[in-house]
């Protein structure tokens, strides 16, 4: 297991809108800790410390919290949950931190990440991706940043369903149907009628 990142963060006692304004002008991100117990925790954390953890974990990567409650600190690790940025200024409006053990299996929806060259694609045909993200279970240090799919081997009408995934160790993705999740499929016009319109076009 890799080392996780620390990230300190204070307990926030002050709500609301006005609050909020407060402590983003002073360079602090209201955020709330939640868990699957119920457990909501309101928080705030400096933004340039977040934003550097935040660039190192994403949202699959766990990051250790280290809550100041006085002189208490306690420490729980969580995923970078959902981050509110305004749309068009550099602040951070808001962030979830979604409280995990480290022990116990989660379910996220992980990206797909396509590499390859289909030899399908090379004969003509298009390349679909059906599925962007997909449903995986796993311990939340073994999250992965994306599910790879190599399409090099696939041919026209060809398509690769959610069983023949290679997955990451100690990954286990969740489907009812055996669906597919890429494809290459036939052009919209045979290569004899390309030749054919090419020669009518030169006569």
């Amino acid at each position: 297991m890799s080392e996780m990142i620390n990230l300190q963060v204070e307990m926030r006692t002050e709500k609301g809108k006005g609050a909020s304004r407060k402590l983003r002008v002073q360079g602090f991100v209201p955020a709330v800790y939640y868990d699957a117990k119920g457990e909501n925790i309101p928080l705030q954390v400096r933004s340039t410390p977040f934003r550097k953890a935040w660039e190192q974990a994403g949202s699959t990567k766990v990051v250790e919290l280290e809550i100041a409650n006085g002189d208490k600190i306690e420490k729980r690790p969580a995923l970078i949950w959902a981050v509110d940025k305004h749309p068009f200024k550099s602040i951070l409006i808001h962030v979830d931190f979604y409280g995990v053990d480290l022990e116990k299996e989660i379910t996220l929806q992980v990206p797909v990440e396509v590499v390859g060259k289909a030899k399908g694609v090379e004969a003509g045909g298009t390349l679909e991706v059906y599925r962007d993200h997909l449903e995986v279970t796993c311990l939340p240090t073994h999250i992965p940043e994306h599910i790879t799919i190599d399409v090099t081997d696939l041919d026209i009408n060809q398509n690769l369903h959610i069983n023949e995934l290679a997955l990451p160790e100690g990954v286990k993705v969740l489907f009812e149907e055996n669906f597919a999740v890429v494809g290459v499929v036939e052009p919209s016009g045979s290569a004899e009628e390309a030749e054919e319109e090419a020669e009518e076009a030169a006569e």
